[in-house]
């Protein structure tokens, strides 16, 4: 049985690299790159806003034009299968910097006062500590700004799902008149007046700059901001690898001898999980999300998130309440549906739920553990848990510190004057 363990892991591994990306066996092997590196979304390096030559240097360097072979992060990685990348919008190096320029670009609002960042701000999580996004003028939408990380692996955005991939997300705002109040034409056109953003799309794009491929090489930077690896990414094969073989490690040390393959991996196992330590708190709420507290039900997969729609009840006792997924699908068991977002980071995105009512996770843990908010489409998920403080306290140690991953360092500044 541990030869069998140690040869399925070997499988898992195997299988997390897409057949997309795996290299020929007649050529030479390459290391694919790991998304959330840092110098994919460091900018082109110098100081200073991006001049003309520094520009012509990069396109000029076909390595940048060439398709990424690369993989997740450890933990996110088992979501590989889940990657959504259309056919005619591949990542490149180059199409995730002119993405990262445009995502931090105010000029693409109608009053040179809004980027993507205002709503999806690095430092705060990608997204914004206000109950609702904040457009031109002030002006407040009705939602919370969902997180823009870890997008690679979903293909429907937006809170409502009605964006049918990140392409038609990231343009979307634009023509917003509470977000950035723009038209798509007048943000291409404003755009073009920019040499150095006219060059690239030029050089990127065979058909140069159109709204279409604002929106890819947006959604290009998106796709390379994912989560580094958690300490729950560490613990939980330690923990599995106890539970399948508790009788052999209690005779750990007379195995040294008869399976020293078997000891060493189980010791790399421990040391991984010492070296990104949860405490015993986080650790019994990771118990409780996988059992009692019933989290994983719809928080699932390696992202956390089933990417479906649940009326929890939130905003439900309003007189005319948000809708959600109904108003995209009009289908009757969707009222008041909104989508499950991932609890990766999930600590650094507050405020909570996609009406930002929700200041803190103790109050959405509470929220849960009443069973939400009585109403006919509520979700058969919802139902009273009964925790005791005790257990609600260890379920928010678990989400803030057992989910907590890096960011990738991201340049937000060095823009074409």
């Amino acid at each position: 049985m541990r030869r069998w363990f140690t040869a399925l892991s070997s499988l898992a591994m195997l299988a997390a690299i897409p057949a997309a990306h795996a290299a020929d066996s007649t050529a030479a092997k390459t290391e694919p790159l790991t998304l959330g590196d840092s110098s994919l979304v460091a900018g082109i390096p110098g100081s200073g806003p991006l001049k003309m030559s520094e520009l012509e240097a990069w396109l000029d360097d076909p390595a940048n034009h060439e398709p990424l072979e690369f993989e997740l992060p450890e933990g996110l990685r088992a979501a590989q299968a889940n990657i959504f990348i259309p056919e005619n919008s591949p990542l490149t190096r180059a199409r995730i910097e002119l993405g990262r320029q445009l995502f931090f670009e105010p000029r693409m609002s109608a009053d040179f006062s809004v980027s993507c960042a205002t709503c999806h701000n690095p430092e705060e999580g990608y997204s914004a500590h206000t109950q609702f996004g904040v457009g031109i003028r002030g002006q407040e939408g009705g939602r919370n700004s969902p997180v823009a990380y870890n997008r690679i692996v979903s293909r429907e955005q937006f809170w409502d799902g009605r964006a049918a991939s990140l392409e038609d997300q990231a343009i979307g705002p634009i023509a917003n008149p509470i977000e950035m109040g723009n038209t798509h034409e007048a943000c291409v056109a404003c755009l073009s007046e920019i040499p150095e953003y006219k060059l690239q799309f030029e050089r990127i794009f065979e058909d140069g700059l159109t709204i279409e491929n604002v929106g890819k090489a947006i959604a290009s930077f998106e796709r390379a901001i994912v989560t580094g690896p958690t300490p729950y990414d560490a613990y939980q094969p330690l923990s599995r690898f106890e539970q399948l073989f508790a009788d052999d490690l209690a005779e750990l040390e007379a195995l040294r001898e008869e399976d020293p393959e078997f000891v060493e991996e189980y010791e790399e196992l421990k040391a991984k999980a010492e070296a990104n330590p949860m405490s015993e708190s986080a650790k019994r709420g990771m118990e409780l999300f996988f059992a009692k507290a019933n989290c994983a039900t719809c928080h699932a997969g390696a992202n956390f998130t089933d990417e479906q729609y649940h009326n929890l009840g939130v905003g439900m006792e309003a007189e005319k309440p948000d809708l959600g997924r109904y108003e995209i699908t009009k289908e009757d068991t969707l009222r008041g549906a909104f989508k499950t977002p991932t609890l990766r980071n999930i600590h650094t995105s507050a405020p909570y739920m996609h009406d930002g009512s929700q200041e803190t996770l103790e109050e959405v843990v509470e929220w849960y553990d009443k069973g939400g908010h009585p109403n006919p489409w509520l979700s058969d998920k919802m139902k009273p848990l009964k925790l005791t403080d005790q257990e609600k306290a260890d379920l928010v140690a678990f989400m803030k510190e057992g989910l907590a991953g890096e960011f990738p360092k991201v340049e937000s500044g060095r823009l074409p004057k």
